[in-house]
């Protein structure tokens, strides 16, 4: 119990959040009674709802791995046009590189989850952590013009490390977290993956430079490489010594009333079927869909579209990218903390959505002004909305869902987004290809105004909040 807040008899650090939480629902301090009957009968010492110290390294340990995932997403996508050259194929195949990640999650993502839910996190964890590493280390066996295949074949085991990895911020948030901070932590996890993809963003272009000579551009990617799978495979290391399965103690009421239910009531068919029966869940997996999918189509054309019409930019391609991804972080920051303090899930949800599509609607009537700031600003005002409102979709759904496991009602809202993705990817590449860029713009810009109209429907049906107030009471 070394771990746990407060083990030796010090008050845990749950009531630390009262200062913060005003008007929320606060955690009793380590040592309250046990919970009653209401809880589930839980009436012994395990019940006590305690914090742990783990829970932050265990936070940042996720992040890293899963940083490392998203950065080789995008790794290809951010620099098109010299893998394009390089291997000698079609933008489309190099697309593809990146679709591959989306594809793989929408068959896998079921079994994943239920495995989850079977297995726990610690296996979830240590199978994403090294698959990540094998699919880096195969990439180094693809070094040469002819082996484009075997790029594939690291690229698709990445993609199957990242089934392993999309569904679990909200699930070790709820796990590990306390209720007045659970959403800070979501952000956070959600947050790795966004600087992963910021990465694969910025440092493509600064270390594989567009050179003519093949040998050196295969030196040049081979640096890249080597340094994703030696950083892949030391988190794979430290993810086999520090990640726990769940602390000693329940972080929360709302989470020692679910380890308090025999495993028994327990389907995971059904609970899949109970989410598609809840409408307020349906149409947020819809708008939830709409939004990223947009987002990960940007990211992925995003190099075509700057370097359309700004030939030769390709180092501030990489960095438009980036400033999409870091102003939405601080948009995802910022909407977890404001959720943590004032719970209005829908109203923020809705806020967002429509500046989303504000941004876009500004990105692209000025991509073509020929001021790249102009560019920069753009995009990172859409950034900081569209970026800002994924962890948003997870903490809503979570609420919406209580009591279903967190990974399958995030799990449901990738699926949504992964599909959504492939489907805009193509489609706007193939009107780039035909109309120019504003045209494939103006199809995210419809798509988004779609998911305003949408979530506007959706009711706040805060599950998780009610209970945490009725235990609160008994």
């Amino acid at each position: 119990g070394a771990w746990a807040g407060g083990a030796g008899g010090e008050p845990s650090r749950a009531g630390q959040g009262a200062s913060r939480g005003a008007g929320m629902v606060l955690q009793e301090p380590a040592g309250a009674p046990a919970l009653s009957a209401a809880a589930g009968g839980v009436g012994d010492a395990a019940a006590e709802v305690q914090l742990s110290r783990l829970r932050w390294a265990v936070l940042l340990l996720f992040s890293s791995y899963s940083l490392c995932n998203a950065f080789q997403w995008i790794q290809y996508g951010s620099i098109n046009n010299i893998f394009m050259r390089f291997y000698d194929v079609s933008p489309f195949a190099i697309d593809w590189l990146s679709m591959s990640y989306m594809l793989i999650y929408i068959p896998l993502l079921f079994p994943v989850a239920w495995l989850l839910d079977k297995r726990g996190l610690r296996l979830i964890a240590l199978t994403g952590s090294a698959l990540n590493a094998v699919g880096a280390w195969v990439k180094l066996g693809s070094l040469k013009p002819h082996l484009f295949p075997v790029t594939v074949l690291g690229q698709v085991i990445c993609g199957l490390a990242q089934v392993f990895i999309l569904g679990m911020p909200s699930r070790i948030a709820s796990v590990w977290f306390g209720s007045h901070e659970v959403s800070t932590a979501c952000s956070i996890a959600v947050f790795g993956n966004q600087l992963g993809i910021a990465a694969g963003f910025v440092v493509p272009p600064v270390l594989v430079p567009n050179v003519e000579d093949v040998e050196k551009l295969a030196y040049h990617i081979s640096i890249m490489f080597f340094m994703t799978a030696g950083v892949a495979s030391a988190l794979f290391i430290l993810v086999i010594i520090v990640f726990k399965e769940k602390p000693p103690n329940p972080p929360s009421r709302a989470q020692a009333s679910i380890q308090s239910r025999p495993t028994a009531e327990y389907s995971y068919l059904r609970s899949i079927l109970r989410l598609l029966r809840n409408t307020n869940f349906l149409l947020l997996m819809i708008t939830y869909g709409l939004n990223v999918g947009c987002f990960y189509a940007l990211s992925t054309l995003l190099n075509r579209m700057v370097i359309y019409h700004y030939p030769g930019e390709e180092v501030n391609a990489g960095r438009i990218g980036l400033t999409i991804i870091l102003s939405g972080m601080a948009g995802a920051l910022i909407s977890g903390i404001w959720l943590d303090k004032t719970k209005t899930y829908k109203q923020t949800t809705l806020v967002v959505y429509i500046m989303s599509l504000v941004g876009m609607i500004v990105y692209t009537f000025t991509l073509s002004l020929n001021h790249l700031w102009v560019v920069f600003v753009t995009a990172g005002l859409l950034g900081f909305f569209m970026t800002g409102y994924i962890p948003l979709g997870f903490e809503f759904a979570a609420e919406l869902t209580y009591p279903e496991s967190e990974g399958t009602s995030s799990g449901l809202l990738n699926v949504s987004a992964q599909i959504f993705g492939v489907a805009f990817t193509i489609g706007q590449g193939q009107i780039m290809d035909r109309f120019g860029t504003k045209a494939g713009n103006l199809l995210l810009c419809s798509v988004l105004f779609l998911g305003t109209v949408i979530t506007a429907f959706i009711k706040a049906d805060l599950r998780r909040q009610q209970a945490n107030l009725e235990n609160e009471q008994t």
